[in-house]
């Protein structure tokens, strides 16, 4: 077998040790890293809290997606909703025959407000905090009267960018910087010096901003000094971590639910959706029925991050889409903060268990968070790194000359027809016209927010061939750490199941879940480590000098999605 000349040695053709692999999956709670040999990934809160400055400014980015002013238009719609999937859940039938019946949130407040705290122990005081900085799960112990500001990277699965004290993207990079740093160095005991040993593979959302990615490959690169390391989409991600070739892929994160079908390793651009909701939205939704049903737990506060993770797992442990449990059930909870004692609670919960998750398919439930988007890929303007991006190829495919636009005005994007050669720029490039902001992530009607059971049939009649539109609705992957509600593919798999043009019917609709030994929130981690390991791999990875020499380009000509 002859070597040719510019490949980098012979590790070009033997197996990387995947000891030596680490993969990054960063969301908008939680960041997962661990070695692609690691069973499971190390998982810790994505944010990290810094001390202020003596007369500094104050910023703490919330916990959970902040709820909106109760205004009294708002309460209406929100009851409104409410009633409405109420109403629904009685004219359903438990698995024996018999209708089910709701408790009014009345009878069941009755119960919770007499209902006591009992203090079970003493508690701990706050810890001791020296450090200037903190990271992942550490600043929940951070008392939040103490003068730190807290920041969250990621946001609605993407770059945290806002106007306020830590909000341009450098801070972000800076902040990224320092969490996965700290958790490579401390938790997966590998010093920082010795990462030009290592690759890395870091997991991007479907719908991305080049930018980003450039900025992303630069810290992995140069910042961190990894010796190599690739980009994967995260439906592509969940394909392998989930064992199957194609899907459609539903990502249900913290913050954001994202859509795209996937064939054989690659996401169709046209079918990638990404909504603003997830289950930080879900866990509002809940926290305001448990609140009209005389929450006993007083003094709970969206602005205490304990107060929020214990919600969450309220969300996690009580919540289902399971028609056969009917009437009030009891459960209990402990809260247990630094600097007071532990006291547990009883309460009584109804419907409200069953209702909040259910409220990815009744959106209005979710104005509780403010209103929201959904977002689709669109071509980005031009880059002078990349002379061979999008736009040349658009700029060069038209026989006229555009007269210059002025860069204020309200531009038109065009999507690119991915079909279309890009090698043959005497052709008229077929395109269809988008409104879209600056960047490469545009919204549909804003305002206008798919639920999930309209988004999964709008995704799938993106695909361009019918072909491709069977091989999706016969497999429907669900995926992400907001889907612990148990039922919700039951749930979902009726509801696409009336839906479904008539054409498809044929098709054996099949919802797949998580493997049952992983967690559905380490699936897309667990399959960028499989594909790390794959002998294909060879050919993605980028060393620092081709990043430092090529940048871009060589981004675009290895990347395992279509640039």
């Amino acid at each position: 077998m002859s070597m040719s000349t510019h490949d980098t040695g012979p590790d070009h053709y033997q197996q990387f040790p995947s000891n030596r692999i680490i993969v990054i999956h960063p969301g908008s709670l939680y960041v997962r890293i661990g070695r692609a040999s690691d069973l499971l990934p190390v998982q810790q809160l994505h944010c990290i809290a810094r001390k202020r400055k003596p007369g500094g400014k104050i910023y703490r980015d919330p916990f959970v997606p902040p709820s909106v002013p109760k205004t009294k238009e708002l309460i209406e719609e929100l009851e409104e909703c409410r009633l409405q999937i109420s109403h629904t859940l009685q004219s359903c039938m438990q698995s024996n025959g018999a209708r089910r019946y709701a408790t009014p949130p009345q009878q069941i407040a009755a119960f919770n407000r007499r209902s006591l705290a009992e203090c079970v122990n003493d508690g701990e005081p706050w810890p001791q905090v020296q450090c200037d900085i903190i990271v992942g799960d550490l600043v929940l112990d951070v008392d939040p009267e103490l003068p730190y500001n807290v920041h969250f990277p990621y946001r609605r699965g993407d770059f945290n960018i806002h106007s306020e004290v830590g909000g341009s993207i450098s801070s972000v990079l800076n902040d990224l910087y320092t969490i996965w740093s700290s958790i490579i160095e401390y938790k997966l005991g590998i010093p920082l010096i010795e990462l030009i040993k290592y690759r890395c593979v870091l997991l991007i959302p479907d719908i991305y901003s080049r930018s980003h990615l450039k900025a992303l490959m630069s810290l992995l690169l140069k910042d961190l000094g990894f010796g190599h390391c690739f980009l994967v989409q995260e439906s592509v991600g969940a394909t392998f971590g989930a064992g199957i070739g194609s899907a459609c892929v539903v990502d249900i994160g913290d913050q954001k639910t994202a859509i795209s079908c996937v064939e054989d390793g690659i996401s169709h651009k046209t079918t990638r959706l990404r909504m603003d909701y997830g289950a930080g939205d879900v866990c509002q939704a809940l926290s305001w029925m448990f609140h009209k049903s005389a929450f006993p737990y007083k003094d709970w506060n969206e602005n205490i991050p304990r107060d929020v993770m214990l919600m969450r797992n309220m969300y996690e442990d009580f919540c289902h889409i399971n028609l056969d449990v009917c009437g009030p059930q009891e459960k209990s909870f402990l809260v247990d903060h630094p600097g007071n004692v532990i006291n547990k609670y009883t309460l009584q919960v109804g419907d409200e268990c069953i209702i909040s998750p259910l409220s990815m398919f009744y959106t209005d439930l979710l104005k509780i968070t403010g209103p929201k988007a959904t977002k689709i890929q669109a071509p980005q303007a031009s880059d002078p790194e990349d002379p061979f991006d999008a736009e040349f190829l658009r700029e060069t495919g038209r026989k006229r000359e555009t007269a210059d636009q002025t860069a204020n005005e309200n531009q038109q994007f065009e999507a690119v027809n991915e079909a279309q050669p890009a090698t043959n720029p005497d052709e008229d490039i077929v395109v269809d016209t988008l409104e879209a902001g600056p960047g490469d992530v545009v919204s549909l009607a804003p305002g206008q927010v798919l639920a999930l059971d309209a988004a999964i049939l709008q995704s799938i009649d993106r695909c361009q061939t019918e072909e491709l539109k069977r091989k999706m609705y016969s497999s429907i992957l669900i995926v992400g750490g907001g889907v612990k509600a148990h039922g919700l593919s039951l749930w979902l798999q009726n509801r696409l199941a009336l839906q479904i043009p008539y054409t498809y019917k044929t098709e054996q609709l099949e919802i797949v879940s998580s493997p049952k030994d992983i967690d559905p929130a380490s699936t897309v981690w667990k399959g960028a480590a499989v594909m790390s390991c794959l002998e294909s791999a060879i050919e993605l990875w980028i060393n620092q000098s081709e990043w430092n020499k090529f940048g871009l380009k060589v981004l675009r000509e290895r990347a395992p999605f279509i640039w």
